[in-house]
């Protein structure tokens, strides 16, 4: 994926433009960023004015986009046409017929957000031959610190593993929040510079100490002490940390945990960072973690989180306060 966007986005800044883009696929921020760059390079800003059209997919039809496209441009050589939300287009495999025979003086850029075409259809085939067509798959959790350090990379800047799954923890799955986040330090930090979780916590504000990371690190070891201070932490910033928040980001560690008690000894770290889905630089945590559980344990910590899930959503809590839960929780966890 991120080497056909790099190779469609290079292409665009070299001025090599085709009739037809179709960018699909249930992760936005890549489609985002390429119908950006369109909107950005292709047309000056006096040509932007006549020759750049921006609609929606819930407002128009089948129809109306190809009329627009076969339409001529006014002041520069090619007119740019970005359908956004094109999933609200009803019949969107119509647009065959016009695939089939572009207009060479329109680029027409197809923004399907959120979902994928079918690829056995003959429409998605279609695409495949005669367009420029990107599918963008969401990112699976464990492959997010992966992203940041390539995509702080692409921009010149490096990145520590630490600095990668504190962002990750933080921040979920949300390319585009995480994007914009990193946009902070790159404006502010010069490119010889490593980002630290230091320079994270001071630009971005996630603690270096009190997070989610350094939670999971402390459970692991059984770290009593480093554990209360995190929750206590956690409790005094409510707002920031609440027990709805908290539990999907330690659910996985124990979830890993669980599945790495039956992986056979002899595994390998790559075997085993496959199987829980981690990379194989956090595969000695795990390992660590593993002595100091057993696997009756684990379950019961499994159905302790459950437990307390449905109680931070407001079932069966009789009004307890977040914090109160968030202790009981640790509680039982750690006991």
């Amino acid at each position: 994926m991120a080497n056909q966007y790099s190779q469609i986005a290079q292409e665009i800044k070299n001025k090599i433009y085709h009739p037809v883009y179709f960018f699909s696929g249930e992760e936005a921020f890549y489609i985002d960023q390429l119908s950006d760059l369109i909107e950005d390079k292709v047309l000056n800003e006096v040509e932007r004015e006549f020759d750049l059209s921006i609609i929606y997919g819930r407002e128009v039809s089948v129809t109306d986009i190809i009329m627009a496209a076969k339409s001529f441009p006014m002041m520069a050589p090619q007119k740019v046409i970005i359908v956004k939300e094109a999933q609200a287009v009803d019949k969107i495999e119509e647009l065959d017929k016009y695939i089939n025979n572009p207009s060479r003086s329109t680029l027409l850029v197809i923004c399907y957000k959120y979902k994928k075409i079918d690829g056995r259809t003959a429409f998605a085939k279609n695409l495949a031959k005669k367009a420029v067509f990107f599918e963008s798959p969401k990112l699976y959790d464990n492959q997010i610190p992966t992203w940041i350090n390539d995509w702080c990379n692409a921009q010149g800047y490096k990145i520590s593993s630490k600095s990668c799954v504190m962002l990750t923890e933080f921040l979920g799955t949300d390319l585009s929040r995480i994007a914009n986040e990193l946009n902070k330090l790159f404006i502010n930090i010069d490119k010889s510079k490593e980002i630290t979780p230091e320079l994270i916590e001071y630009y971005i504000g996630i603690s270096k100490d009190y997070n989610v990371f350094e939670l999971q690190k402390t459970l692991g070891k059984k770290d009593l002490a480093g554990t209360y201070k995190i929750l206590a932490y956690f409790i005094s910033n409510h707002k920031d940390n609440p027990l709805v928040k908290v539990i999907p980001l330690i659910f996985p560690f124990f979830q890993k945990l669980l599945i790495y008690k039956q992986i056979p000894s002899s595994s390998d770290s790559k075997t085993i960072a496959s199987a829980i889905g981690v990379n194989p630089f956090y595969v000695k945590d795990y390992q660590a973690a593993a002595q100091n559980y057993d696997m009756n344990k684990l379950i019961k910590i499994i159905s302790i989180l459950r437990e307390y899930d449905v109680k931070s959503k407001g079932v069966d809590s009789n009004s307890v306060p977040d914090g109160e839960l968030m202790k009981e929780m640790f509680y039982k966890i750690t006991h």
